[in-house]
């Protein structure tokens, strides 16, 4: 059975994980069987529905992956399903104070927040033997991760580490970058590893963790940088992305084999 990611992150090791894009239960179980820690199913940029979620979860189950659903914008009912189905928290976008304070409350039960109540979800093993522990239990656990991901977000970045219930945040640095005007760049460029220190600096006050993701890099040495200014968690692209570039390559092997004289 998988471990919650609360408690992989109180571990205190370095945590990798992928973004699904595919809606694949297939690559899930890929990523497991590969070593990974998380994943992040998307339903953002991807018309992902809330029953595949729900397949996708168990193959993350089943394989030990630790599962985050970014949900596509705040909603307060979406955000109970997934958590309903057993999501061990959501990613929220465009993160800011009002927004993820909202999150944390849609998140949570009474009298700490505004969940919905039903015994009868996969979560809770569709009926808990006492409702009242598993209450307490979900609003303990249930990760609120806000991705700042523009110029809004990270002028709050303190105000948002410091709300309770957002114990990961994540810096997406390639909307952020657009947002600052600063094209096709990474936490190498100047200004983006200034807004990283900020809200590293801002977390390590509230005791809280970093989340952000390499791109499409898989360059050991920024990898093992990004840690050392004290990441917690990297995110290695998407599933799709992978899986693109893989396919490019086997493209550009192909088209030499096919040039004259090759073979």
């Amino acid at each position: 059975m998988k471990r919650h990611l609360r408690d992989k992150l109180q571990a205190g090791a370095a945590l990798t994980g992928m973004a699904c894009f595919s809606a694949s239960p297939v690559l899930i179980e890929i990523m497991a069987a590969g070593g990974l820690d998380f994943v992040t199913i998307d339903m953002e940029h991807c018309p992902t529905g809330l029953e595949t979620v729900a397949h996708l979860l168990r193959a993350a189950d089943a394989g030990g992956l630790s599962p985050l659903v970014r949900v596509p914008d705040l909603d307060a009912g979406l955000i109970g399903r997934v958590l309903d189905l057993g999501a061990d928290g959501i990613v929220l976008p465009m993160a800011t104070a009002e927004r993820t304070r909202a999150a944390v409350q849609a998140a949570r039960y009474a009298p700490e927040g505004v969940r919905g109540a039903c015994p009868a979800v996969r979560a809770g093993g569709y009926l808990p033997r006492d409702w009242g522990a598993y209450q307490r239990q979900q609003n303990q656990r249930a990760l609120v991760v806000p991705l700042i991901e523009d110029r809004a977000g990270l002028e709050q970045a303190e105000e948002i580490c410091a709300i309770d219930g957002a114990d990961v945040l994540f810096l997406g640095p390639f909307d952020l970058a657009a947002s600052l005007g600063l094209d096709g760049t990474d936490f190498r460029h100047p200004v983006l590893r200034a807004a990283l220190e900020r809200l590293l600096e801002a977390a390590r006050r509230q005791g809280k963790h970093v989340l952000t993701t390499m791109g499409s890099s898989v360059d050991p040495e920024y990898a093992k940088q990004l840690l050392g200014l004290g990441v917690s968690m990297l995110s290695f692209s998407a599933d799709v992305v992978v899986f693109a570039a893989a396919c490019q390559r086997i493209g550009d092997l192909a088209g030499t084999l096919r040039a004259p004289g090759a073979v």
